[in-house]
């Protein structure tokens, strides 16, 4: 099981710049709406993309999606868990929560 994040704690690390966040939702979702700075994998990309786009198996690095009903967000950290990323933490309740708490979203 991945650790979780809160809503607070993750917008201090995305301030700080010292987290890599994965949106989990993907293509239009992501288009439409992200976590600043997010990158978009979804679980079905995990393994070819993994590499290139999250190169530091030790980074900390933060799963979401759109709510806790999800499961995105934990299948795709649980794909990188097997691919040796050891840092990962999930924003349990998501771009939702961002969103209804007024922080701020990017678009593609």
């Amino acid at each position: 099981m991945t650790a979780l994040i809160t809503r607070d704690e993750l917008k201090t690390a995305i301030d700080a710049g010292t987290v890599t966040v994965v949106d989990a939702l993907g293509g239009e979702y992501y288009a439409k709406q992200h976590l600043p700075g997010a990158v978009a994998l979804v679980r079905n990309d995990v393994d070819d993309l993994a590499p290139t786009l999250l190169p530091d198996l030790d980074a900390p690095i933060v799963t979401y999606c759109s709510n806790p009903a999800c499961p995105n967000s934990g299948q795709v950290a649980d794909r990188l868990t097997a691919l040796g990323y050891t840092n990962l933490r999930k924003y349990r309740e998501g771009i939702e929560d961002w969103a209804d708490a007024g922080l701020p979203t990017e678009s593609a």
